[in-house]
């Protein structure tokens, strides 16, 4: 199959480069003797009015050959203005670069196809807050956002469309909150993004407040052993899923009705993750169970805010011992260095480096800012608290490309479900898949010529220069992938080609082009012999370059290749 899709892949990006030169010089009347994609002996030969299609059985190229004067083709007198040195500089410019322009704005339309299955979007209410951001202490989880600025949104990407180039600026959220409504202003920040892969340096800056549209599902975490919940039976990572027979979805929902909850007996349904171990896997089973909870009633200060959640989900930690399992820890390496501080599977982390911690993200955030130095981790086990210093493990390697890396981990882990979301309609589906498939395609854009600006400038090593045997696995895996995939694959693949195909050199349609910006500043083209030398150092200069590509593929599969030539000698 992986043959199959190469050659699908190959053939669809050559046909669409030049269906390019094709159209143009059609458009301009230049007579086209054959249009062929492919080399080698002729699989399919169909004869048009005056145009020869072919199918080669190598899909490794084609070309669009137009009736030109010293090519050896018999040329009749009335046909004399349709040979292609006949038209005028302009339009012969134009058929050359349509082959590279028409493979730069095909991924206009892959990408299109490819966003037209975003039917439903999360809707643009506030799932989760994240600390010390703009948002925070401003918004709340379950918050609905209904304008930005007096624009409405009605889906959660119009929210982060709407604050992207705000960064700096105030901004007004109009927010439905338990049904009243408000405007609240908050700055977005700026935000820089380092997009893959980071040896190109490229970056992003956006706008954000901190909020996400995911909310938390009702799994807690509870650290005091003299609470309430504890005292009934409730653990940490249990799933609550019912109270008093009411189905609970999200944290924020479980919030809500223990908050009005002022010490009446409840009934909670949970299930609980047991490890089931296997031979050949890990995993947790959920075991369902019920407990009888009694909150402590202990009434609320005469001057609370019953309307903040922050201070009802403080008021439920308080009276029930209940709290999200977000500080929770969830799995610790066995000899880590963090395991070796006594940290273990269950604890609760209060402290890093005697700040006290509000979020787990933020926590990861810090250690990520301070690697290369020890922590101290201050954590609850039981009720008691304890401490312990760790250092981030350093993991250093070389990729395929040999392209070094470093980075420092933290391999203790937390697990937070997300609860599921209620989606809501794309009601500008075409709009939006077009204009995703533009904003897409000037990424890969973005992208491509910078991969080679960096290549130049020496900052990338030639060693990632890539050839067919490279692309024989993109197109073999994105084809196993599925169509999205594939089309995610054809899009950045025929980016490249037309721009490498823009390149100032000979043989290159770039390079033609550079032979017509010499003909109009000579007001004369340059004579054939010259051509003829120059279109020679073309050749070579792309015959090292396909060289190098190879050399490089067979680099990076070697151990692969030497396996398999072993597998076929000893057989």
């Amino acid at each position: 199959m992986d043959l199959l899709y190469f050659i699908l892949f190959v053939s669809i990006l050559i046909f669409i480069h030049e269906l390019g030169h094709f159209a143009a010089a059609k458009m301009f009347g230049v007579k086209v003797l054959t249009f062929a994609i492919g080399f080698g002996p002729k699989i399919i030969r169909i004869r048009g009015r005056e145009t020869e299609y072919c199918l080669g059985i190598l899909p490794f190229g084609g070309f669009v050959k137009m009736l030109e004067e010293g090519k050896g083709e018999t040329i009749l007198p009335e046909e004399k203005k349709r040979t292609f040195e006949a038209q005028s500089l302009g339009k012969r410019v134009l058929i050359v670069l349509a082959g590279p322009a028409m493979n730069v704005l095909f991924p206009v339309v892959l990408y299109t196809s490819v966003y037209m299955d975003d039917r439903t979007f999360e809707p643009p209410a506030v799932g989760t807050v994240l600390d010390h951001k703009p948002a925070d202490g401003k918004l709340e989880p379950g918050d609905l956002i209904n304008k930005i600025d007096g624009s409405e949104v009605e889906s959660f990407p119009d929210v982060q469309s709407a604050i992207k180039g705000r960064a700096g600026a105030p901004v007004i959220f109009s927010i439905t909150r338990d049904g009243k409504q408000l405007d609240v202003p908050i700055t977005p920040e700026e935000e820089v993004l380092m997009l893959e892969p980071v040896e190109l340096e490229m970056t992003e800056r956006v706008g954000r407040v901190g909020i996400s549209p995911s909310f938390l599902a009702p799994v807690v975490g509870i650290s005091r052993p003299d609470s309430p919940a504890y005292r009934a039976g409730l653990r940490s990572f249990d799933r609550i899923t019912a109270i008093n027979g009411r189905k609970v979805d999200r944290f924020v929902d479980l919030v809500q009705m223990l908050s009005a909850n002022r010490g009446d007996t409840i009934v909670v349904t949970f299930m609980r993750p047991e490890s089931a171990h296997n031979k050949l896997f890990d995993a947790a089973v959920l075991e369902p169970g019920v407990a009888t909870l009694t909150p402590l009633s202990i009434d609320l200060p005469p001057n609370a805010k019953t309307d903040d959640y922050t201070a009802r989900e403080s008021d439920v930690r308080a009276r029930t011992g209940i709290e999200t399992c977000d500080l929770y820890v969830a799995f610790v390496p066995e000899g880590a260095s963090e395991w070796r501080a006594g940290l273990r599977p269950s604890d609760r982390v209060t402290e890093l480096d005697s700040v006290p911690v509000r979020s787990w993200t933020h926590m990861e955030a810090e250690l990520v800012r301070f690697a290369n130095r020890p922590h101290e981790l201050a954590w609850l086990r039981d009720g008691e608290t304890m401490r312990g210093t760790f250092q981030m493990r350093r993991e250093s390697w070389d990729d395929e490309y040999s392209q070094h890396y470093e980075r420092y981990v933290f391999r203790t882990t937390h697990d937070v479900p997300r609860a599921a979301s209620h989606m809501v309609e794309n009601n500008h589906l075409l709009t939006y898949a077009i204009g995703r498939g533009f904003t897409e395609t000037w990424g890969a854009i973005r992208f491509v010529t910078t991969s080679i600006v960096r290549l130049l400038q020496g900052r990338v090593s030639f060693s990632q220069v890539s050839g067919p045997i490279t692309l024989y696995d993109i197109a073999g895996e994105a084809g196993a992938k599925g169509p999205t995939y594939f089309s995610w694959a054809m899009a950045i693949t025929s980016v490249n080609l037309g721009l490498i195909n823009l390149l100032p050199v000979p043989v290159l349609d770039g390079g033609h082009l550079l032979l017509f910006a010499i003909e109009g500043v000579r007001r004369r083209p340059l004579t054939l012999r010259t051509r003829e030398v120059i279109s020679l150092a073309g050749m070579a200069f792309l015959i090292g370059l396909m060289l190098l590509a190879f050399k490089n593929d067979v680099t990076r599969k070697w151990d692969v290749i030497r396996g398999q030539v072993h597998e076929i000698i000893g057989s």
